[in-house]
């Protein structure tokens, strides 16, 4: 059994004056570089040769009125932090649901109520490291950061399914390091995980879902510069909100 490392990391939605307010036209995140963000990420930008920052979607999931969006902000080199997107009135308003995670990003989402459910994300410095999940248990007011191992590994989580807030699977990535891809069961809500099988060759994942099911999608737009999200009605996808990819740039 994997043991989660100490350390329960409780958050709740930023401020009201942080909102985004979708006017039908593409919305900016917003971004502030400081020299801090340029050290950590060890960037080399100057006023003469800035650094662009750009906003990355990378998942979708619905639940009610509620959708949650997941990603990362990133230079054309360096992850600088993740990002989760939120809107309670099904995308008239924006906020962000956890802090931002500096140097990570964040990817698959999953819900299986209107309680219960999973971010998949990563440090992203280099080489991904360090998997972990973002876990809900109210409907994504507060999440609770959890890492699955409790020491620093070089692996990403590939897929992940949960079939019950308590049971769910996870097919780990671990290549770079170990020359091997990893099964993992979890009884816990994903709090703890159990290693089922590992392999050199890929795994068969014992859980699958059909990416067009939840009537969702993130697309990007080359003419507008922008993310669009979109919802599948009547056999046609209708835009829901968009957002601008380049949100601004380091310049320290």
């Amino acid at each position: 059994m994997i043991r989660i490392a100490a350390g329960l990391v409780l958050a709740t939605l930023l401020p009201a004056q942080g909102q985004l307010e979708n006017t039908g036209k593409p919305m900016r995140v917003a971004f502030e570089c400081t020299e801090a963000d340029s050290q950590a990420a060890a960037l080399s930008c100057s006023e003469e040769e800035p650094c662009q920052v750009y906003l990355e979607l990378a998942s979708v999931e619905s639940v009610g009125n509620k959708i949650f969006l997941t990603g990362n902000l990133h230079t054309p080199t360096t992850t600088l932090f993740s990002i989760l997107l939120v809107t309670e009135d099904a995308g008239k308003t924006w906020s962000e649901g956890h802090p931002r995670i500096r140097l990570g990003g964040l990817d698959q989402i999953q819900f299986v109520d209107f309680q219960n459910g999973w971010i998949a994300g990563a440090n992203l410095q280099s080489t991904p490291r360090d998997p972990f999940f973002l876990i809900t248990t109210d409907g994504g007011k507060t999440w609770h950061q959890r890492p699955i191992y409790d020491e620093t590994r070089v692996a990403v989580i590939e897929r992940y399914w949960f079939d019950t807030k308590e049971n769910g699977m996870l097919l780990m990535d671990a290549r770079l390091e170990r020359n091997r891809h990893e099964l993992y069961e979890t009884r816990t809500g994903g709090e703890s995980w159990s290693l089922q099988q590992a392999s050199v060759d890929p795994i068969r994942f014992p859980r699958s879902r059909d990416p067009g099911a939840s009537g969702w999608r993130v697309r990007a737009d080359g003419a507008t510069h922008s993310y669009h999200l979109e919802k599948s009605e009547s056999e046609r996808w209708q835009k829901v909100a968009s957002f601008l990819v380049s949100v601004g740039t380091c310049k320290q």
